[in-house]
This record gives structure tokens, C-alpha cells and sequence, in this order.
């Protein structure tokens, strides 16, 4: 249970918050949680009412696979010549109805031109949303293959892929109007299949980088 330091809200269920998991709570009482110091390294998100406070994933595997991700989309956007712009914790806001901050996320295409840029966090009623939201799930796997996609949903990112970093398995939807359907390739980058993505995170377990790279790059200028 983490209390807070500065002056509670009284009988507001931010007055006494547990991370990592969905809590009740206004507009007012989200904004005024997840702008406290001690929440400066966790990740924050907002649907139907209620905020999530989640602390980062600081495990090697959370890392490695957040970090080879980038690579690996770049690496097939760079071959498959896809104009690609990603952003890393970004978090979107639709101001008083939704928030969320994806691992990694990215504009493609035409529209990769229209990445926000600034300090602050973007503002979905005045900049365009992302193609494609990453959420990499070492301890909260259920929460991301369920409310998360929901969330995701809502705010209509075309794309959605969950990485299980325990298992080395990525589950992706495309996002419909309404709801989403599980995929097993890339529609927003077309000729990118997620068993190559799987392979290459299970391969990092026993080799580095640079081999996992090498390997990539056969199976990508194969397709």
C-alpha cells in the first residue's frame, strides 16, 4: 500500500492507493495521483472511471525485450522500406475520458509525418493517435490482453500487440469499429510476421544482439 505524501483528498480512493491495479476514481483524482513524485517512474492510465498506476517493469528480460522490439521494427521498416517514427512511455490523453501510456508505439507510413513532438503528454483532441501500440507484460499479462485492449480500443489505435515476456510470444489485434480480432501477421506492417518476432525474443535468451541482428536481417530480406 503506498500513502501519499501530499495532502489527500478526503474519502477519495486515491487517499490510499495500491499500484498495479485498477482503482475508482474521478478525472480530478487520476490527474492529481499520477502527477505525485512518488508515482515520477510508473505509468498511468485512465478508462470508464477508473486509474491504474502501474510501476515500470524493471526486470533484464522487461528490458531486453523492450529493446530488441525497437530494433526489430526498425530493422523491417528499414528493409521493407515502411516510413516508420515510434515513440517510447509515451502517454495519450483524451482530456477527462481516457489515458494511456504503451511501452512503445508508432506512426506509419503517410502517417509517420504526424508524431507529436514537445515535453508534454499528447493530447488525442488535438494531435492524431498512433498506428500501433506495444505493451511489453512481464508481471501485468492479463490486465494488457484485457482492460488494456479495451482501452485501446476505444481511443481506435488500429493495432495492438501484447509481448509475454515469460513465454516469448506476442499476441496482436487489429482494432475494428467496434472491438478487435486477434491477428497473426502485421496489418500496419504488411509482411511482418509475429513468428519471426517470437523466434528472434526467444533466440536473445541465448544469444546477444548482434547475433539475434544477423539472423533477423536473413529472415527479413527473405520475405
Amino acid at each position: 500500500m503506498v500513502q501519499l505524501s501530499e495532502q489527500p483528498i478526503t474519502n477519495s480512493p486515491v487517499s490510499k492507493i495500491q499500484t498495479d491495479r485498477w482503482v475508482d476514481a474521478t478525472w480530478d483524482e487520476f490527474l492529481y495521483a499520477s502527477e505525485l513524485p512518488e508515482f515520477a517512474k510508473a505509468k498511468a492510465y485512465f478508462f470508464n472511471q477508473q486509474m491504474r498506476i502501474e510501476t515500470m517493469g524493471v526486470g533484464a528480460n522487461h528490458a531486453r525485450d523492450n529493446t530488441l522490439l525497437v530494433f526489430m521494427i526498425n530493422l523491417f521498416c528499414t528493409i521493407a522500406d515502411i516510413s516508420l517514427d515510434g515513440l517510447t512511455n509515451a502517454s495519450y490523453r483524451s482530456v477527462r475520458h481516457r489515458e494511456a501510456q504503451p511501452d512503445l508505439s508508432y506512426y506509419i507510413g503517410d502517417r509517420s509525418s504526424l508524431t507529436p513532438t514537445g515535453s508534454s503528454i499528447v493530447d488525442l483532441d488535438q494531435c492524431p493517435k498512433p498506428d500501433l501500440a506495444i505493451e511489453v507484460s512481464d508481471s501485468s499479462l492479463a490486465e494488457d490482453l484485457g482492460k488494456k485492449r479495451l482501452l485501446y480500443e476505444t481511443i481506435g489505435i488500429a493495432e495492438y500487440w501484447v509481448i509475454d515476456v515469460e513465454r516469448s510470444t506476442i499476441t496482436a489485434f487489429a482494432i475494428e469499429t467496434p472491438g478487435s480480432q486477434q491477428i497473426q501477421s502485421s496489418r500496419v506492417l504488411p509482411g511482418l510476421s509475429f513468428q519471426i518476432l517470437e523466434e528472434a525474443l526467444q533466440l536473445s535468451r541465448s544469444q546477444n544482439q548482434s547475433q539475434v541482428g544477423r539472423w533477423l536481417m536473413q529472415q527479413f530480406q527473405s520475405v
